[in-house]
């Protein structure tokens, strides 16, 4: 797998194409779940967005924000995904990992909080997350807020 990080006016159209396309088919398809996807946070010029790639095929992603962007004193990481043809091989924890090392590297004295789907508190407690707060409805989702010590 081949790992890119872009900004948003970094990105070639058919690369764009394949990040909204995928996350369309995740989020809104998949899980049933009508949202506005495409947020102006996508565009923010600190805004990172992490792609693992299988040769031409987007197989992982996730968008990274900057402190601030999505919770106040808090970098984030969010829209976090595996295309369905690339599941059960581990690279949901590459794309977090990876995603976490970029957060301290840009923003080394901020910890980072997500917005986690109740379901996967594990999944993201492997990675050093703890849930916080009470659980919540989004989108007709269970969530929960979740932070990392952005050092650790």
């Amino acid at each position: 797998m081949e790992q890119e990080i872009y900004q948003f006016n970094d990105f070639a159209p058919k690369q764009l194409y394949k990040v909204l396309q995928l996350r369309s088919a995740v989020f809104v398809v998949e899980q049933t779940c009508y949202y506005q996807d495409m947020d102006d946070l996508d565009t923010l010029p600190e805004t990172r967005h992490f792609m693992l790639m299988d040769g031409n095929e987007l197989a992982g992603y996730s968008r990274i924000l900057a402190p601030g962007a999505s919770y106040s004193g808090y970098s984030s990481i969010g829209r976090i995904l595996t295309s369905d043809k690339h599941r059960g091989q581990g690279l949901g924890h590459d794309v977090v990992s990876n995603s976490i090392q970029i957060c301290k590297q840009l923003w080394p004295d901020y910890n980072i909080k997500i917005g986690a789907q109740s379901h996967l508190q594990e999944f993201y407690g492997a990675h050093g997350f703890k849930a916080i707060g009470e659980e919540y409805i989004e989108d007709g989702i269970p969530h929960i807020h979740m932070v990392r010590d952005g050092q650790g």
